[in-house]
């Protein structure tokens, strides 16, 4: 009879342990939880464009180290001649801005210039300022002076503009007037070309 009693206390016990172990693992499920974050990043869009008719039409990339051809400047010769001599200057607007599809205002700064084959690349000086877009680029032009060169193949004092993006999603941004001016020396060779190509990089800025 003894012996029954303590067989009935040790199930007893063991089937309190079953019920302790089913209690643990039911409060240790209860108090599970989890939260969960993300996050999606999206680059914006920048290009620089430039036209050199106006400052409002006739944009398009120019860009070289792209593949692109270089715009063509449209100097304005002497009235007085057909072609430069010694002491003449001629002058050639080219406009830049940052196309409609640009997210961030930028620096622009010229970056070099680069003389092609021609009898007078050491007879030709410039001067390149950025001035207002309607402006009229010519002998009576002021602004910032951006760049500067004894030759053509030459470039000192390179200062950087700001260009300003559009003002709202979808609209080109402010466009900066590049006036280039070519000022002949008294060296000028007769009937001897020179070429030069400009190159102007823009940075883009922390909103």
């Amino acid at each position: 009879m003894a012996e029954r009693d303590t067989q009935r206390k040790v199930l007893a016990v063991l089937a309190g342990g079953l019920v302790l172990g089913v209690g643990i693992g039911v409060t240790l499920a209860a108090w599970n939880d989890s939260e969960f974050a993300t996050g999606t990043f999206t680059a914006g869009s920048f290009n620089l464009e430039g036209s050199t008719t106006s400052a409002t039409t006739g944009y398009a990339n120019h860009n070289v180290d792209n593949g692109d051809t270089a715009a063509t400047l449209v100097f304005q010769l002497p009235a007085v001649a057909s072609s430069m001599s010694p002491g003449d200057v001629v002058y050639a607007p080219f406009w830049v801005r940052l196309d409609s599809t640009t997210t961030n205002s930028a620096t622009l700064l010229p970056a070099g210039v680069t003389a092609g084959a021609g009898g007078n690349t050491a007879n030709l000086s410039y001067t390149v300022t950025a001035i207002g877009p309607a402006a009229t680029c010519g002998a009576g032009a002021t602004g910032t002076v951006v760049a500067t060169g004894a030759t053509l193949s030459a470039q000192t004092g390179p200062a950087s503009v700001p260009l300003t993006k559009g003002a709202t999603a979808g609209t080109a941004g402010t466009p900066v007037q590049l006036c280039f001016a070519v000022t002949a020396g008294a060296g000028l060779t007769q009937g001897a070309a020179a070429t030069a190509t400009w190159k102007f990089t823009a940075t883009s800025t922390a909103n």
